[in-house]
């Protein structure tokens, strides 16, 4: 993932409610499955098992938050745990046909909540972070990015 893609995504996050950070949790894996298959068509095996390392690590971070109490996360949990079972798969044989089995099972769950995300008035789920305006300003074709109260605390008062 490109440094300009983090600093997006850290944005989004900082800002997102609790259906947008699933949105965007799935749409990490999608970019990560992407980082996979080009490494492996490169037979870089480093980049590879990094990639594949980051799609665990946004798997559990999706399988940790499921409430287990509704039917719902239940059918979620065992499409999660296919999911795994598939990167594991992905790990040993170095296959893309097993990274086009999570493609398929994450792109429809993705589309799914980006249709219900605009249900979801929720607040964001982080508080106290920087507000950030952008917009087109003192220039031809430029973004310029402004956060306020840059000196504001945003951690802990001792």
């Amino acid at each position: 993932m490109t440094r300009e893609l983090k600093q997006e995504y850290t944005l989004r996050i900082t800002q997102a409610n609790k259906t947008q950070l699933i949105t965007i949790l799935y749409e990490m894996v999608l970019i990560y499955i992407d980082e996979a298959e080009a490494a492996l068509s490169e037979d870089d095996r480093a980049e590879y098992k990094s990639a594949i390392r980051k799609i665990r690590g946004c798997m559990n971070e999706l399988t940790a938050s499921l409430n287990l109490e509704y039917d719902l996360a239940q059918n979620l949990l065992q499409l999660y745990l296919y999911v795994n079972r598939e990167l594991v798969q992905a790990s040993v044989h170095n296959e893309k046909e097993n990274l086009e089995h999570i493609r398929l099972v994450i792109g429809e769950l993705q589309k799914a909540y980006k249709k219900i995300e605009n249900q979801d008035v929720s607040g964001p789920v982080m508080g106290n972070t920087q507000t950030v305006y952008a917009g087109l300003t003192y220039g031809r074709n430029t973004l310029t990015e402004n956060i306020t109260d840059p000196a504001s605390n945003r951690g802990f008062c001792v």
